[in-house]
């Protein structure tokens, strides 16, 4: 990798220093220089346990994006797409004139290290189906390095090092980083309108995902759903799986439990691959892990390390996670904060069971954009509680800070869903004490903090 890094800016690179060391991807990148004999440093507006661990190992922490952080003695600066020119540490950088790469451009370096590269795509379900792919690969024996954009229980992180020729990485298309990438093998797991505040146009998302599936080299592998399939393939010269309904890798005999866990068999066209019984729920969790067959196919994994990885994926943290009990009721968080994977979300939960959902919106812009499909969206649920915007990068939309929240609450309430605005968690928590019944299942539901609610009522926090 040093080799990489010096031919790219025809200079020796030493110590890289990362603006924003903090977020879960940063610090796994990070780490991997750190790993790699680097020296590392970083800065990042407060401590959490990514910065606690990275310090651990060595890496030298500022706290607060300050300019005097960047010092002559740094070779790389690399930045996260929420750092903006107008960040002293980055302005600092420039002045400096030292050679700057963001996230997604250095992980794309990293990953051309790698023989056996794996990037998953698609606005939906990629941190579950990557989580699904660890399984797999560890159950095969072919201790691999990987990057992915949450907790995994079996790795007891988002990053795992290995010491072999495979890299697996998550592949996120909001502002075109996945571009930064070469797998040998590709996935898309579908399309999707979102991040229309970057993309402008749904014509315009389709055209970032045609050049990720452009970049996978002539001797690599793309794997795509039957959904999307004909959007992307025109003129790729990569080898093409589709699976999916109808397709060459598709699921037969589906059935359920009562927990809403699928079982399958696993075709390859009319051939039986194999039986499985998933941990997963919901039906979107086949097609995923219909995805992750094919990628084992791929890399001749056995058929026995397949199964035995896709029946123990229990996916990542904050994937329908279940978090614990509150007075007789069951308590699961779950990271969905788009119309489509809401509505999948709910539909995983358990059918005999009266269900709450406590729904923290993420940014103004997605909740405006999608207000009639949210509203359209929560049909399993039988009690909304809906919380302020998470704001993420964004400044509020409407006259007020909550305008976008009430409006969603509104949208919801006309498809007829008893649906409920609160200011705070602690309000939502007041009326989770008095209005919840023995055996009901509340789902604390976003990408924010949302989980905060739920940890909280079990701690007695709140």
């Amino acid at each position: 990798m040093k080799a990489k890094l010096n031919q790219k800016f025809n200079k020796e690179i030493n110590h890289v220093h990362f603006i924003g060391i903090g977020g879960i991807s940063m610090s796994g990148l990070a780490e991997i220089l750190r790993n790699k004999g680097f020296t590392v440093s970083g800065s990042d507006r407060e401590e959490k346990n990514t910065t606690r661990h990275l310090s651990s190992l060595g890496v030298d922490i500022k706290f607060g994006h300050k300019a005097e952080n960047i010092t002559d003695e740094m070779d790389l600066i690399v930045y996260t797409a929420a750092i903006k020119p107008d960040n002293p540490a980055f302005a600092a950088a420039k002045q400096k004139d030292i050679p700057m790469l963001d996230r997604a451009q250095l992980l794309g370096l990293i990953m051309d290290d790698y023989e056996n590269s794996i990037a998953v795509a698609g606005v939906h379900g990629k941190t579950t189906t990557t989580s699904i792919v660890t399984e797999v690969l560890l159950a095969a024996g072919l201790d691999p390095t990987i990057s992915i954009g949450g907790f995994v229980e079996s790795i007891g992180s988002n990053l795992r090092i290995g010491n072999s020729s495979y890299f697996l990485a998550e592949a996120c298309e909001y502002a075109d980083s996945f571009l930064q990438f070469r797998p040998k093998v590709g996935v898309i797991l579908n399309i999707d309108s979102d991040h229309m505040d970057y993309f402008g146009t749904f014509e315009r998302l389709v055209d970032s995902f045609k050049r990720f599936a452009k970049n996978i080299p002539e001797d690599g592998t793309l794997i795509v759903h039957s959904s999307c399939a004909n959007q992307v393939i025109d003129g790729l010269k990569c080898k093409v799986i589709v699976y999916g309904e109808g397709s060459q890798i598709w699921a037969k005999d589906i059935k359920y439990n009562s927990d809403v866990q699928p079982s399958f068999t696993i075709m390859d066209k009319q051939n039986a691959l194999a039986d499985v019984n998933l941990k997963l729920r919901g039906a979107h969790n086949i097609d995923n892990c219909l995805a992750v067959a094919a990628v084992a196919n791929v890399l001749d994994i056995p058929i026995e390390a397949t199964v035995k990885g896709l029946q123990i994926a229990v996916g990542a943290k904050r994937r329908f996670e279940h978090k614990g009990e509150y007075n007789g009721i069951t308590i699961v968080d779950d990271y969905s904060h788009h119309p489509t994977e809401v509505k999948a979300g709910l539909a995983s939960a358990s059918k005999n069971k009266r269900l709450i959902c406590a729904f923290q919106p993420h940014t103004y812009t997605r909740t405006q954009y999608y207000l009639e499909e949210f509203g359209k969206s929560f049909e399993a649920a039988d009690v909304v509680l809906i919380l302020p915007t998470y704001a993420a990068r964004e400044e509020p939309i409407g006259p007020e800070v909550n305008y976008m929240s009430k409006m969603l609450c509104d949208e919801i309430a006309k498809n007829g869903k008893q649906s409920l605005f609160f200011d705070d968690f602690s309000s939502a928590a007041e009326w989770i004490k008095l209005n919840v019944k023995l055996g009901d299942l509340l789902i604390t539901m976003g990408a924010g903090d949302i989980n905060v609610l739920g940890e909280g009522l079990i701690s007695g926090d709140l």
